[in-house]
């Protein structure tokens, strides 16, 4: 199970970083049910982390304009075991998305301090 908090309105939720040759990394997430991919992080922490470019994606946004945005591949910690994701740099806010949540539960207590908890289903 993953566990977090809600703060400011926003459910966070921390994700371990596998980096090669550096220590586990830690960066808080919002749990962003309205992006249906994997993750986002600022272009600036994608450099600092020096994950791997794997190739450019158009993707729509919410304002319906397109963009094409740069994709690079990480290894997390979800749920205890190593998991290859897609990170797309793009944003000011690191966001998880519905498809690092796929066969999970989403439970959110809207209330400032309130438990986030993903679970598999």
């Amino acid at each position: 199970m993953i566990s977090g908090i809600v703060t400011e309105g926003h459910a966070i939720v921390s994700v371990m970083f596998r980096i090669p040759n550096r220590s586990d990394t830690p960066i808080d997430f919002v749990v962003d049910t309205g992006f249906t991919d994997e993750l986002c992080l600022p272009p600036e922490a994608v450099a600092l982390l020096r994950l791997r470019f794997k190739y450019a994606m158009p993707v729509n946004l919410a304002d319906n304009s397109e963009v094409t945005l740069p994709v690079h591949e990480a290894i997390i910690l979800w749920n205890g075991e190593e998991r290859e994701v897609r990170v797309m740099a793009t944003g000011r806010r690191p966001l998880l998305g519905t498809a690092l949540m796929d066969e999970h539960e989403l439970v959110v207590q809207f209330t400032e301090g309130g438990l986030v908890t993903i679970d598999e289903l």
